[in-house]
């Protein structure tokens, strides 16, 4: 596969996973974390491969300023022009509207693939494959495309998509996007056929999402074109530093993928996973003859089922009679609640914080 220079990666990498807690920990968040053993971090999986098609020079990080230097450990090949770093969290809008502008401002023709930093693919040639047919469609006009994958379940913890008239080899108009539905509706969307999972993979040329922004999201455009003129100088940190926090805090999806009239989408089955809780990582993961996944420690299980269980490695967890838990130790934590019920996660990480503070998230 041949790199094209016009072609640019945005990771986004700064979100605190906290639906992974406590192993996922403010100061070490997901995308950090080498969850399967492999020796690479969510984080340099995603670099690793969009630099099989994107120059690496044209990969650029977005992340927190309180993960400067863990970005910078975990990817040496960047340098410091290459990590852009948010005073604050602001959502999706404002990250890729700075990066939009900041590549702009030295490449005014560039195309641009947006990627989280925390998603599984299995089939990465495949993906790769869809990624560099999306570059060429977005490159020829003024579309935003996203990429849509086929659902193989009715997944509530989704976006979806549903599809209208194709407009070419495999890319279709968009017809509504609807967000995390509740089962009876998941069924119905994985049935009707029509229905394809948000993956937030997004691809445009620069200048057809900056359009899109400042029609659709003037108050962003307002506070962060204005710097157009310094970004790529050393004044744009500081900048951004003072204009950043101001920004509305909203999401691509939200505040322009649902209200643009020129957003496609193409269509794949990649064994992707956003890989975004507990469950997640245990369907992902290999299982004993009792349904449990273990994770890094050593266990001994008696009379268990359906469980997942990671401890740190020189941990010996002994259990017996537990049927579909998760337990989860990482340093000053430990967690044991039912699996499927591990939306409470965000609460347990809520009321630690209010009744403990910051020491245990």
């Amino acid at each position: 596969m041949v790199a094209n220079k016009d072609n640019f990666c945005v990771i986004m990498g700064g979100g605190i996973g906290s639906r992974f807690w406590p192993v996922s920990r403010k100061t070490l968040p997901k995308q950090f974390l080498d969850f399967f053993g492999t020796g690479r971090s969510l984080l340099q999986q995603t670099f690793d491969r969009f630099r099989k098609i994107i120059p690496a020079e044209n990969i650029l990080v977005v992340t927190n300023a309180m993960y400067a230097d863990l970005v910078k450990e975990q990817l040496p090949e960047l340098s410091s022009e290459q990590v852009l770093l948010e005073p604050t969290r602001r959502n999706t809008a404002p990250c890729i509207a700075w990066a939009s502008y900041h590549i702009r401002a030295q490449h005014p023709h560039a195309n641009i693939v947006v990627a989280p930093s925390d998603h599984l693919i299995l089939k990465e040639d495949e993906f790769l494959a869809a990624i560099q047919k999306g570059l060429e469609f977005v490159a020829q006009s003024d579309k935003l495309l996203t990429l849509g994958i086929k659902p193989n379940r009715p997944e509530t913890g989704y976006g979806y998509i549903q599809i209208d008239e194709p407009v070419g080899d495999n890319f279709y108009k968009v017809k509504t996007f609807t967000e995390k539905p509740e089962l009876d509706l998941a069924k119905v969307f994985v049935e009707s056929g029509e229905f394809y999972w948000n993956s937030g993979l997004f691809m445009w040329n620069v200048n057809s999402i900056i359009k899109a922004g400042e029609l659709l999201l003037p108050e962003l455009a307002a506070k962060l074109a204005p710097g157009e003129s310094i970004y790529g100088t050393p004044e744009e940190q500081r900048f951004i530093d003072e204009n950043f926090p101001a920004c509305p805090n909203v999401s691509i999806d939200f505040g322009i993928m649902e209200k643009a009239d020129n957003v496609y989408v193409s269509l794949g089955d990649f064994g992707w996973s956003d890989l975004g809780t507990w469950s997640s990582l245990y369907d992902l993961s290999p299982k004993d003859e009792g349904g449990n996944v273990v994770l890094k420690c050593q266990t001994l299980l008696y009379n268990c089922h359906n469980n997942i269980v990671t401890l740190p490695g020189d941990k010996l967890a002994v259990i017996d009679g537990l049927e579909g838990y998760l337990v989860a130790e990482s340093d000053n934590v430990l967690l044991i609640c039912k699996k499927d019920e591990e939306h409470s996660i965000r609460k347990y990480v809520n009321d630690t914080q209010i009744k403990l503070g910051e020491d245990y998230i």
